[in-house]
C-alpha cells in the first residue's frame, strides 16, 4: 500500500474521494492498492517512470501478526520488523538454523548462531557432525552444557526393585570444583519425574558429600555422605534399601543408614534408569528436597545392581550393558578434539561426545574457515542500516537500501 500526498492518476479505485475546490482538482491524499488498467495489474512503485512525495502507507501491519515461529511485531508510523527468537531469522522469522539439520544419525541440533550450529551427538557417536562410531567402556558425562544440556544414558526400568536392591558404582570427577555442584548421579521415578506423591530414587553431589534419597510414596528417605576425598582419584559407592531401611557407604567411610517414613514399603518405579543427568533436563522436573541442578562432570563406570541378595550384580540395560539412548557422552580420557583442528584462532570445545569450534570475532563455520560478512547479525560492530532497511556488503564496506519514505546514509531520516 502506498500513500499519495499529492499526485494525479486519473480515474482510479480509492478510498477518499477527489477534492474540488474553485474548480480545481487536488491531488490525492490516502492510500490505493491493487492499480489495474484494464484488467491489467500496474505494480503503483516498479512500473512508474516518475513520482513525487511518495510514501509507505501508515498500515497497522502488526495487527495482521506476520512474524511466525513466536517472533514479535513492533512498528512505527512508517516501517515495521519482527524480533526473532534466538532460534530463527528472516524477514517473518521464517527460517530456523536447524531446518537444514546437518547433523548425522539422530543427533539433537542446537543452533550456535543464526548461521552455525552444533549437533549434540547420540550415544555411540562424536565428531562435529556426529559421523564417527565411538566404543564407550567407561562413559565421560560433562555436566550442563552451554546451551542447558546435560549429557546423559537412559537404560531400560530396573526389574524387581520394588523391595529390595544394591547398587555399585565408581566414579571419577571432571575436577575438584564439579565435587562442589549439586551434581545429579542417577535417577528413575515413578513417572520418569519427581512429582509430588512420585515414589523414587536419587543420588547425586552436594558440597562435595554425596546425596542418596528415595521414597516409597510416604515420605523422602536421605542419607548424606561425609565429604569426599578430594585425593582420591576414583571414588566407589555401594547403596541398597530393603523394605523401609536404607543405607550408603562411600570409599572408606563408615556405613550411614536411614529409614523411610511413613507405613510404605515397596518402591514403585516405572521410568527408564538415568544415569549422569536427563533427557528432558530442567531441575523441576526432578524431585523437590534433593534437586541436583546440573548432571554429572566426569567419568561413571562399572554401574551394577542386583534386586535380590541371593543374586549376582549385572549392569542395568536391555540387553545387558547396553543403555537405550543417550547424548554428548564420550569415552573416559579420550578427547574428541584431539582429532579436531579449529582454524584462525578458533578453540576446539567438548561436552562428553559432542564438539564444535568456538570462533573468533569475525569467523564462522564449523571450522572457523569463513569470513563473517559486515552485513551479518554476528559481525562487530553491527552494521548501523536502520530496521525496514537492507544492508549490502560492498567490496570495502557496505550500503543501506532504504524502504519508501527514508533516506540518509543509514536510513535514518524520515
Amino acid at each position: 500500500q502506498i500513500n499519495f500526498g499529492s499526485i494525479f492518476l486519473g480515474k482510479v479505485p480509492v478510498y477518499e474521494e477527489v477534492h474540488r475546490c474553485a474548480g480545481q482538482i487536488y491531488g490525492y491524499k490516502g492510500c490505493i492498492r491493487d492499480f489495474q488498467v484494464n484488467h491489467k495489474e500496474l505494480f503503483i512503485i516498479d512500473e512508474a517512470l516518475e513520482g513525487r512525495n511518495v510514501e509507505n502507507c501508515n498500515v497497522p501491519i502488526c495487527d495482521y501478526h506476520p512474524c511466525h515461529n513466536g517472533g514479535t511485531c513492533t512498528s512505527d508510523e512508517e516501517n515495521w520488523y519482527c524480533e526473532c527468537p534466538k532460534l530463527y531469522t528472516g524477514k517473518l522469522c521464517q527460517f530456523a538454523t536447524c531446518d537444514e539439520n546437518p547433523c548425522e544419525n539422530g543427533a539433537t541440533c542446537f543452533p550456535k548462531s543464526r548461521r552455525d550450529v552444533v549437533c549434540l551427538c547420540p550415544y555411540g557417536r562424536s565428531g562435529i557432525l556426529c559421523s564417527d562410531a565411538i566404543n564407550i567402556t567407561q562413559p565421560r558425562f560433562s555436566g550442563t552444557d552451554v546451551f542447558g544440556y546435560t549429557s546423559f544414558l537412559a537404560y531400560s526400568t530396573i526389574p524387581n526393585i520394588t523391595f529390595h536392591y544394591e547398587f555399585r558404582l565408581k566414579f571419577q570427577l571432571a575436577n575438584h570444583h564439579s565435587a562442589l555442584q549439586d551434581n545429579l548421579i542417577f535417577f528413575t521415578g515413578q513417572k520418569g519425574q519427581g512429582l509430588n506423591g512420585d515414589d523414587f530414587l536419587e543420588l547425586g553431589l552436594r558440597n562435595g558429600r554425596v546425596v542418596y534419597s528415595y521414597n516409597l510414596g510416604s515420605g523422602t528417605a536421605t542419607i548424606i555422605s561425609k565429604p569426599l576425598d578430594l585425593r582420591l582419584n576414583v571414588h566407589v559407592i555401594h547403596l541398597g534399601r530393603n523394605l523401609q531401611k536404607g543405607w550408603l557407604k562411600v570409599d572408606e567411610q563408615k556405613n550411614k543408614t536411614v529409614t523411610s517414613p511413613g507405613r510404605l514399603v515397596g518402591l514403585n518405579v516405572f521410568s527408564q534408569f538415568y544415569l549422569g543427568g536427563y533427557r528432558e533436563y530442567a531441575p523441576e522436573l526432578l524431585p523437590k528436597g534433593p534437586r541436583f541442578k546440573n548432571g554429572f562432570q566426569g567419568c561413571i563406570f562399572e554401574v551394577q545392581v542386583r534386586t535380590s541378595p541371593n543374586q549376582g550384580f549385572k549392569s542395568p540395560g536391555t540387553p545387558e550393558g547396553h543403555p537405550n539412548s543417550g547424548r554428548s557422552v564420550g569415552q573416559c580420557k579420550d578427547s574428541p578434539c584431539s582429532l579436531i583442528k579449529c582454524r584462525n584462532g578458533g578453540k576446539c570445545i567438548e561436552t562428553g561426545s559432542t564438539v564444535y569450534c568456538d570462533c573468533l570475532t569475525g569467523w564462522k563455520g564449523a571450522f572457523c574457515t569463513e569470513t563473517v560478512s559486515v552485513c551479518e547479525p554476528e559481525h562487530d560492530p553491527p552494521h548501523l542500516c536502520q530496521q525496514g532497511s537492507t544492508c549490502v556488503p560492498l567490496p570495502n564496506g557496505y550500503t543501506c537500501h532504504c524502504p519508501l519514505g527514508t533516506t540518509g546514509t543509514y536510513c535514518e531520516r524520515g
